[in-house]
This record gives structure tokens, C-alpha cells and sequence, in this order.
């Protein structure tokens, strides 16, 4: 053990991979044991013999160090305490004059128990695991298969949803126009994409996970996966409830769709432009969320994904077949695909880039859109969190004044009667089904009633054709009214 190390080791304490343990005139207490299979089972780890909980060190006696390695040894070489057996090799090294033992336990591949019980490491504690699915999620991240690889033989055409492929071919197209979906056949693109398949232990061939997750009809998805769905949630007035919900249990693709749109209409799509061009911050920041926690996650697992919106943050956390724990950044980022079939497929249509891009990209926009950083975090639930402040915004003008409706930028803060008028009247609840833009579109025009729709476009941030889809969508739902003729005619918003 370099001593220069073992300081830096003593200046952190305890964590998910380093342990210390005091011993009692050189005896083991069951505990280090318990930690050795807690390692064995997550990602290894080093344990210290003679040193305090509180980095104290205490030592062992010189006289009972040799006994103390053999008893190690001949303890978890025994199926009786360690099952699967291990061989650890302790080393001594003196530190203050002081002996301490340095075992260093790696990472296995295998599940081990000490005397039939399974443990497992959270943050700095041994954590006993009794729970069937906790067991079960421990062998899959054992094992080196990935689970979207299982093969159901008995899944046939009929359990699949054949008429997405237009949309997917259409999808591939927009992303490479000389994609070779283009011209291939529904079953081609299926094989292509490895999404049937042969199991080399049965040897049976079929649709596997990957196909029927991303293709499946809903009772199939159900039917293989029962747990399956992302719980979408708006927290921003009831807290401990909410205000607005969405349950989606269908195929990954039309997942995203849905997901998609309730972040649409629950966040500010605020201005940006990058390369004189408007980028929606709100379309760029939900894809990589949504994206992510879609292809990312492990279907296997009983665990429920969420998508929740709160006021001061939204995050995403869904199961995962964890290689490491701990917060991920641009710096420290190691691509590993989860789902790498069903990872292909989204970037096949788009909906996701190389693979290290989501990662950037989040770190980027969100600067932008909240004037913060995410957090992702990395474990048995992978976690993205995204910091909200609806009066930040990056795109500013000192004092400026946009096509004279009084919505001015000052100091990096949104003001004036947007904000005034989205907090305050359109809290009626005959709006709160309206999404961001419907209301900033009800907002502006109850202020310029006369106003053109290249002005009112130009206020929201988006095209003719857009705003006339979202006036007439208003119009349906009786929020909004045209009233005379072209010449004089202008909007009546109802009971704003």
C-alpha cells in the first residue's frame, strides 16, 4: 500500500468501496466478513485491519498479525462462512509505527453469501439482501448477457405492431436520407436491427425483448413485462399528490411521443438562438431525459421509471444494471450501453445521437435553459435531475422591449406581463389543461387582440403554421374566439 494513497484514503473515510475495521487484540469480527462479501458483490473494494470508523488508528498487535492473515484466509476459502469460496491475499504495511492489514476484495462475477445470506454495499454500509427481486437484479448485473437478448419463441407477427413501420422507415429517412430502411421490407428492418434472434443454449429462434419493446403491442409489453411503465408527474402546486398525471405503458417509440408531450405542456419553451437559429432548450433537454431513461433502463425489474416535474427541478429514474455508482459528468463520462439493440434502433430514427453525446448535451442546454447543472447519477436507479427556475433565462437584452408587448428581459430574468399573467389569471382551471405555448398564445392575444399571426408567431417562437395549429386547437376547446371579418377583425380570449 503506497502511504501517500492510504492518507487520501484516511482524508475521505469510509465509502462504497473502502471499509475499516478495528480488530481486537488481532481478532476478526464477523463484520469484515460481511463487507468481504458486500465487495465481492458490488464493485470490489479495499478493507483496512487497525483502523477506527473515525479514520483513528489503533493498529494490530505485531505478535498477532501473521495469525490474523491465516485466519483470514482459511475463513473465506471455507463454503461454510463464503459461498462461492474467494482467495484474498492481505498484505502489512506500518503507518505512525502502527501495523494494519490491507485486504483488497475485487469485483466478482459470481453472487457470493456469507454463512447463506446475501450482502450487498450502499454508499459505506453492508446491506443484508433478502428481497427476491433485489436477488434477482443482483444476478443480472452478474451476469455478462443483456437482457433485451432473451428470446421468446412463442411471440409471433400477431403480438407485434407492424403498423409503426411506416413511421419508422419515414423516421430513418428524415435522420439519413439514404438510409437502407428505406427500401427494405418490415421483417428485413426486424432482422437488421437484431431484433430476432437465435438463444444458442435452447436453441429455439424468435422475437426477443428488444422487438417487443420498442414494436410490441401493449398486452404483449404487459404480458412479458408486467411492471413495465413511466409514471409521469406534475408536482408544482400539490406536492404530495399532483397536478397532473400520465401512465404510459406502450411500446417505446409512442412512449416517447406521450412522455414528449407532457413536457410540452408542462415547461417553458424559453428563447434561444444558437448559430442565428431558434433552438427549443425544453425539445433538447426532454429528449436526452426521456430518451435515456426509455433505452437505458432495465425492463426486467419491478422498479418503476418516473418523469417528474417540480417547480424548482424535473428529474427522470428508472432501474439499471449499474457498473459503477456515483455522479456522472462530461470528464468522467464512460459510454455503456444497457439496451445496445434497442439503443441502435433510437439512433437509427433519430432519437438519439453517439453515444456520450446525451451527456453533453445535457450539461450544455441546461446551462442555458436554468443557468445550472444536472446531476446523473449512477446506481441500481439511475437518476437525471434538471434544475427549473422559470425567471432565468439565458437569451437576454438588457431592458428590451420585443415587438412592443411589454415582455422585457432584464438582468437574466423574465418579467413583466407574461409572467404576471401565466401566474396570476391563467390560473383558472378551465387553462391548466393548455400547454406552455397555448397560454402564452391566450396571454399575448388577450393584450393585442388585433395582433397579426406573424406577430404573435413571432412572439412565441414559432412558425405561422404553428401558431394557427395552436389558435385553432384553442378555438376547439372554446378558450379562444376570431371575431368580425379580415379587416377589422380580432381575438376575443373567453373569461381570461
Amino acid at each position: 500500500m503506497d502511504i501517500k494513497k492510504f492518507k487520501k484514503i484516511l482524508a475521505v473515510g469510509e465509502t462504497v468501496a473502502v471499509e475499516f475495521k478495528r480488530t481486537y487484540g488481532g481478532k476478526i469480527s464477523e463484520d469484515v466478513y460481511k463487507t468481504v462479501c458486500a465487495f465481492l458483490n458490488r464493485f470490489g473494494g479495499d478493507i483496512f485491519l487497525g483502523v477506527e470508523d473515525n479514520t483513528e488508528i489503533s493498529g494490530i498487535p505485531k505478535n498477532a498479525v501473521v495469525g490474523t492473515i491465516k485466519n483470514f484466509i482459511k475463513m473465506v476459502g471455507n463454503p461454510d462462512v463464503i459461498s462461492p469460496t474467494v482467495y484474498l491475499a492481505p498484505e502489512v504495511f506500518e503507518y505512525e509505527g502502527k501495523d494494519i492489514i490491507h485486504i483488497y476484495v475485487p469485483p466478482s462475477s459470481e453472487v457470493h453469501s456469507y454463512k447463506k445470506t446475501i450482502y450487498d454495499r450502499v454508499d459505506d454500509a453492508d446491506v443484508k439482501v433478502t428481497a427476491t427481486g433485489a436477488i434477482a437484479s443482483m444476478y443480472i448485473r452478474k451476469q455478462n448477457i443483456y437482457t433485451e437478448k432473451k428470446i421468446y419463441p412463442y411471440v409471433d407477427d400477431a403480438d407485434l405492431r407492424f403498423d409503426l413501420f411506416p413511421r419508422i422507415k419515414q423516421m430513418s429517412v428524415n435522420n439519413h436520407p439514404t438510409h437502407l430502411w428505406k427500401d427494405m421490407s418490415d421483417k428485413e428492418i426486424i432482422r437488421s436491427a437484431g431484433l430476432y434472434g437465435k438463444d444458442a443454449e435452447t436453441g429455439k429462434s424468435g422475437y426477443n425483448l428488444a422487438a417487443i419493446m420498442l414494436l410490441g403491442k401493449d398486452v404483449t409489453i404487459k404480458s412479458v413485462c408486467p411492471a413495465y411503465c413511466t409514471d409521469a408527474l406534475l408536482r408544482k402546486i400539490n406536492t404530495d399528490r399532483y397536478d397532473d398525471r400520465l401512465i404510459v405503458e406502450t411500446n417505446l417509440i409512442e412512449s416517447y411521443d406521450l412522455l414528449m408531450g407532457f413536457a410540452e405542456k408542462h415547461l417553458w419553451d424559453k428563447f434561444y438562438l444558437e448559430n442565428d437559429l431558434r433552438v427549443s432548450l425544453r425539445g433538447k433537454i426532454g429528449r436526452e431525459m426521456l430518451v435515456n431513461t426509455l433505452m437505458h433502463r432495465e425492463f426486467t425489474s419491478s422498479y418503476i421509471s418516473k418523469f417528474v416535474i417540480e417547480k424548482d427541478r424535473m428529474y427522470v429514474e428508472n432501474a439499471n444494471r449499474a457498473i459503477k455508482t456515483g455522479a456522472i459528468t462530461p470528464d468522467n463520462f464512460e459510454p455503456n450501453p444497457k439496451n445496445p439493440i434497442i439503443a441502435s434502433f433510437f439512433r437509427n430514427i433519430g432519437l438519439a445521437d453517439e453515444l456520450g453525446s446525451g451527456v453533453r448535451n445535457l450539461y450544455k442546454y441546461t446551462k442555458y435553459y436554468s443557468g445550472k447543472k444536472p446531476q446523473l447519477i449512477e446506481g441500481d436507479v439511475f437518476k437525471i435531475i434538471v434544475p427549473l427556475d422559470e425567471n432565468y433565462s439565458f437569451d437576454v437584452r438588457s431592458s428590451k422591449v420585443q415587438n412592443g408587448d411589454n415582455l422585457t428581459y432584464k438582468n437574466g430574468t423574465l418579467n413583466g406581463t407574461l409572467n404576471g399573467t401565466l401566474n396570476g389569471t391563467l390560473k383558472n382551471p378551465k387553462y391548466q389543461d393548455c400547454t406552455m405555448d397555448e397560454k402564452k398564445v391566450l396571454e399575448f392575444l388577450d393584450s393585442n387582440p388585433k395582433a397579426t399571426k406573424e406577430e404573435a408567431a413571432s412572439h412565441i417562437g414559432k412558425s405561422i403554421r404553428t401558431l394557427i395549429r395552436i389558435t385553432v386547437a384553442l378555438q376547439e376547446k372554446g378558450l379562444l374566439e376570431r371575431k368580425k371579418g379580415k379587416r377589422d377583425g380580432y381575438w376575443e380570449v373567453k373569461e381570461i
